[in-house]
């Protein structure tokens, strides 16, 4: 039985982070998407974020023209965030939660409370043939609901089972992933995963059913500052190649 590939897209948000700590033009992402897919990446995610605290829109028009795999464009249900993303037009969109405050997303999408907002932009950006996936709890009244707008994907917010990864509750959180995965496929949603995966933490991921792309950022612009962008975008493609469990094409 030949393996089904787990597509690996590489967030470039924090190589935006370095260039925007000083206001200038070095490190661009957008040479940074163009290295990771030369050496393995199947894709590239950014978010453009509100505040433009990393990536900015002339990123996100350039890494369109650029990015030759998929082009997965992170974003709040803002009504300037969409419009941009519909004229730019990416392969994929992920609706993410988004507060001015936090460091990082902090957690999945309250699609309960925003069902209606969610389903519009999902009609929306499907007049454009432009996926659509939210990035959600592993929670099942959750993907009941992202099933219920029309959404392509979920994306499963790993970060949780990353915190409690090598504590005794690590087997809880991933249970939890699993049982979600299994739901999210039987009624019909494509199943996508990331945040604070590493090259350690992702493998028991790997085994989660249905499960079509990774997304993952932050510990590869991390370890690229010690081995290079190419070097850690390689070594995260083998692990994920070699870990896969055996799935039927």
């Amino acid at each position: 039985m030949q393996k089904k590939a787990i597509l690996l897209c590489v967030n470039i948000d924090h190589i935006a982070t370095v260039r925007q700590a000083r206001g200038g033009i070095e490190p661009d992402p957008v040479h940074g998407a163009v290295l990771c897919e030369q050496h393995g990446a199947d894709g590239i995610t950014v978010h453009l974020r509100e505040d433009r605290r990393h990536i900015q829109d002339r990123d996100v028009r350039l890494l369109k023209e650029v990015v030759r795999g998929k082009f997965n464009l992170e974003m709040a249900l803002s009504g300037e965030i969409i419009q941009i993303a519909l004229e730019t037009a990416p392969h994929q969109v992920t609706i993410v939660p988004e507060k001015r405050q936090e460091l990082t997303t902090e957690g999945g999408l309250d699609v309960k409370a925003n069902a209606g907002a969610i389903s519009k932009a999902v009609r929306q950006f499907h007049e454009r043939n432009i996926l659509v996936s939210l990035f959600i709890e592993p929670n099942l009244e959750a993907i009941d609901i992202s099933k219920q707008t029309g959404a392509d994907f979920i994306e499963f917010h790993t970060g949780t089972y990353c915190h409690a990864f090598g504590s005794p509750s690590e087997k809880k959180e991933l249970a939890r992933l699993y049982e979600a995965a299994e739901k999210a496929v039987a009624i019909g949603l494509r199943v996508n995963a990331g945040h604070g995966l590493n090259a350690e933490n992702v493998i028991p991921i790997l085994n989660m059913k249905g499960l079509e792309e990774l997304n993952i950022g932050h510990s590869i612009v991390s370890r690229a500052i010690f081995k290079g962008l190419p070097a850690v975008v390689r070594e995260m493609k083998d692990v994920i190649r070699h870990f896969t469990p055996d799935r039927a094409v």
